[in-house]
């Protein structure tokens, strides 16, 4: 029996159609490569135990960083998913966005 996701927030159901084959996707895998180097090296930073300011301007960074994959990753889930929903009839994609936006806003 296949078990439906529902996020819990909005009681929507969870959809997936990321198609890993296509410049979109790729983007995102060489950032997230970049990020974890950068958390990589921030650890070893700790362990060295390298001067604190300069360890939190790394952490910033990374946060920036993420903040950018972010934002890339729900543009394309807008244009793809979202998009795609609405078109079936879906329109309670737009409640999951709503509570997810919510969620990024904290």
């Amino acid at each position: 029996m296949d078990e439906k996701k529902v996020c819990p927030c909005c009681n929507t159901e969870k959809h997936k159609y990321r198609n890993k084959e296509g410049k979109e996707y790729k983007s995102l895998i060489s950032r997230l490569n970049r990020i974890e180097g950068q958390v990589r090296g921030v650890k070893k930073m700790v362990e060295d135990d390298r001067y604190c300011i300069d360890i939190l301007t790394q952490v910033s960074a990374i946060q920036s960083a993420l903040n950018s994959f972010n934002k890339e990753l729900l543009g394309q889930h807008i244009k793809s998913c979202v998009v795609h929903d609405i078109r079936e009839g879906k329109d309670e994609v737009v409640d999951e966005l709503v509570c997810t936006l919510q969620k990024l806003m904290k």
